[in-house]
């Protein structure tokens, strides 16, 4: 359009359709509830036609970076705020490339995996395919979290910190994994350091091919499109907090569902996106495929699109009108339920009050008594009554086999699986740690003997936890009644 016009305003398109008409697409379009039945999700995974669409994108994200560094480097009669805008769009699309490469490195088949590096390596944010998976959903919702925000936190705020945190977080998962293994973390393997390379190499490439002027307008668009990643990271998880439960001295944080992620059904983002709104799903099943994620009366809803949200986010005061209220009534007026921001959380009590907590339980901790130390301890027991021969995820059917042990995870052939540390989480899914796992036959890959931690038990826990939230949501009702007397 700028050849046929002249109007350099056209390098800006970026920005405008991200941050308008898609917004006003989903005003006047709406939303899509619906969700697939679930005697087709399987055939629908199965259909590669959406493979096809994940994979068209990044021919068309680098055919659109190369040109427009072409025209950066090569255009000398283009004014500085034209090749400004032209940074700008690309990073938007950039952005978009970081979505897809979070598709892509969901999924279990390697070439995927290798494409999501390959998305990322435009905006140098590689190190995204390790925390997101490995850090961000063993960890969304909670203070640990650099991924999530808290209430009373603004964007401004929150972005250094997810920037740094997410990075830091990279390093040490990949220094463990590697640790494990007896060695330095300084490979080629580290995921961390050969998706750097790939940046490397394409910056560089960019830079030999149209010159040192194109630099600063590498880490413009590297910017613009990280941020677009960290300002949906922003308003994904906004004030949720996973309560922690089970008897002192052995609490942890219950298992992520629906209430945990801000959804939404706004058709334009989510077509564009590929059903990144429909979020709880997505972390209850994070290598089930944009096609088939489901939508969740019980999860929290944002007032619009992601897209028109990124406009509230940047400005903090509407933001805080808007969203404030909505994490409040999420917890039923229990304030001390959400994820604070700390050097706002006297203020926020004072604002919201904390009447519905007598401060017996640390906010954040539900204390499930005596059946939760039997079922940790019957958990336990189970575990060490068997010998484990293999095991296998509940979420999404990983199994670790001893005899073939997991050399990339630091745990060589014959490894057995109480040697396996506790902290160890799936390595495809990231949301079942090794207390989920099922002991398999390492054939067959069926059940054999008990569970890990059976389904009985689970069961029962489920039942433990849903009685006490209903407990809870009594004696926050009565108190209320008493403060209205």
């Amino acid at each position: 359009m700028w050849a046929l016009t002249g109007w350099t305003a056209w390098f800006w398109i970026g920005p405008v359709v991200i941050l308008g008409i898609v917004p006003a697409i989903d005003l006047v379009v709406g939303l899509d509830r619906s969700n697939p039945p679930d005697d087709v999700i399987e055939s629908l995974e199965n259909d590669k036609y959406y493979r096809w669409v994940t994979y068209a994108y990044l021919p068309i994200q680098y055919v659109g970076f190369i040109g427009a560094f072409a025209l950066i480097g090569l255009n000398d009669s283009l004014p500085w705020y034209a090749k400004l805008g032209i940074a700008v769009s690309i990073g938007c699309v950039g952005g978009i490339g970081i979505n897809t490469a979070h598709e892509l490195g969901h999924k279990k088949e390697s070439h995927e995996r290798w494409l999501a590096k390959i998305a990322l390596a435009q905006v140098a944010y590689g190190h995204f395919y390790i925390e997101h998976n490995r850090g961000h959903h063993v960890r969304v919702a909670t203070p640990e979290d650099p991924a999530s925000s808290r209430l009373g936190e603004t964007f401004y705020a929150f972005w250094p910190r997810t920037v740094s945190g997410s990075l830091t977080s990279a390093w040490s998962i990949e220094k463990k994994r590697y640790a494990r293994k007896d060695t330095h973390p300084f490979h080629l393997g580290n995921d961390v350091l050969n998706a750097w390379l790939m940046t490397a190499v394409l910056w560089g490439g960019i830079i030999a091919a149209f010159g040192w002027i194109t630099i600063p307008f590498l880490l413009v668009q590297a910017v613009v499109g990280f941020s677009l990643l960290e300002v949906v990271n922003y308003m994904e998880h906004y004030g949720m907090l996973r309560q922690k439960v089970g008897p002192e001295g052995r609490r942890r944080y219950e298992r992520c569902d629906p209430s945990h992620s801000w959804n939404s059904n706004n058709i334009a983002t989510n077509v564009l996106l590929y059903h990144l709104q429909r979020h709880s799903d997505h972390h209850a099943n994070p290598t089930r495929r944009y096609q088939a994620l489901r939508d969740f009366e019980e999860s929290p809803v944002l007032p619009t699109g992601y897209a028109g949200m990124i406009l509230l986010a940047l400005f903090p005061p509407l933001w805080r009108r808007v969203m404030d209220r909505r994490v409040l009534d999420h917890f039923e007026g229990d304030v001390t339920r959400a994820n604070i921001q700390p050097s706002k959380r006297e203020r926020i009590l004072a604002k919201y009050g904390t009447h519905a907590t007598d401060g017996s339980v640390p906010a954040g901790s539900r204390d499930l008594g005596p059946e939760a130390e039997q079922l940790t301890g019957a958990a336990e027991q189970s575990a060490a009554d068997i010998e484990v021969l293999a095991a296998r995820c509940p979420n999404c059917a990983y199994v670790y086999e001893v005899a073939a042990g997991e050399e990339r995870e630091g745990f060589p052939a014959g490894t057995a699986w109480n040697d396996i540390p506790e902290d160890w989480f799936c390595p495809d899914c990231g949301v079942r740690d090794k207390v989920d796992f099922t002991p398999v036959d390492p054939e067959t890959h069926r059940p054999v003997g008990q569970s890990v931690r059976s389904e009985a038990e689970r069961a029962a826990s489920a039942e433990t936890i849903d009685a006490q939230r209903e407990q809870l949501k009594e004696q926050q009702a009565g108190q209320q009644k008493e403060g209205a007397r």
